[in-house]
């Protein structure tokens, strides 16, 4: 049986994951947050000291990774490094560019490929991430890029991130999503841009529902759902 899968880029903040996850809950698709395998491997490499730069010693961390991933009863993701519920944890500003660094280099995307791929093949899913339509999931039924510009999708941050007592300014979360806007665009490994036969969908004037909503219409006149 061929699954249906759907493919959702875009920079960070632009709702991917809010979107995707309740989408999926919708259409009883799996979701797949692929930015939170990244998060996972920038969050061990902070903890374990090693520079977000330095190739060679991320590389020798990737085999004492173990990155597991569960559904609590509501359907969200919960990220696990080991038996650790890191699912807050890889949220901070600190860890996103650790990921965003970590995740420019090749051998940690191959790293993380096959696990993305072997979900496709097992069930109908909607995965996000910065290049599922390109790289990962070339071949998906329905590729999405959805963006936002960079103020709307620094306050929608600053906002989830209070939410979680992680006390920041816009300003400062704005300054970061634009350095990762950068080094996930302009990476030599699959940077961040969108499939040929992507749909834009841009939320900046578009509250939730109203993004749901397109984002749904989209998936249904493709799968005829």
């Amino acid at each position: 049986m061929e699954h249906r899968s759907v493919a959702l880029d875009g920079p960070a903040a632009a709702g991917k994951s809010t979107l995707a996850r309740r989408a999926a809950k919708k259409f009883g698709y799996i979701y797949v947050d692929t930015g939170a395998l990244y998060r996972v491997v920038g969050l061990h490499t902070l903890r374990s000291g090693v520079s977000s730069k330095d190739q060679e010693a991320v590389i020798k961390l990737l085999p004492e990774i173990r990155i597991g991933m569960m559904y609590d009863p509501e359907g969200v993701q919960r990220m696990l490094l080991g038996s650790d519920d890191v699912t807050d944890a890889i949220r901070t500003p600190e860890v996103s560019v650790f990921a965003s660094d970590t995740s420019a280099m090749p051998p940690v995307r191959a790293f993380l490929l096959s696990m993305q791929r072997d979900m496709a093949e097992r069930y109908d899913v909607i995965m996000d991430g910065r290049d599922i339509g390109t790289v990962v999931l070339p071949n998906a039924g329905l590729k999405v890029f959805l963006t936002a510009q960079l103020e709307t999708r620094a306050k929608r941050r600053y906002l989830e991130l209070m939410q979680r007592d992680i006390h920041t300014t816009v300003e400062e979360v704005a300054r970061d999503m634009a350095l990762r806007d950068k080094n996930d665009s302009e990476r030599a490994a699959c940077p961040l841009k969108a499939a040929d036969d992507a749909v834009f969908l841009d939320t900046t004037d578009m509250g939730f529902d109203e993004s749901f909503n397109a984002l749904c219409e989209l998936i249904s006149g493709r799968f005829g759902l």
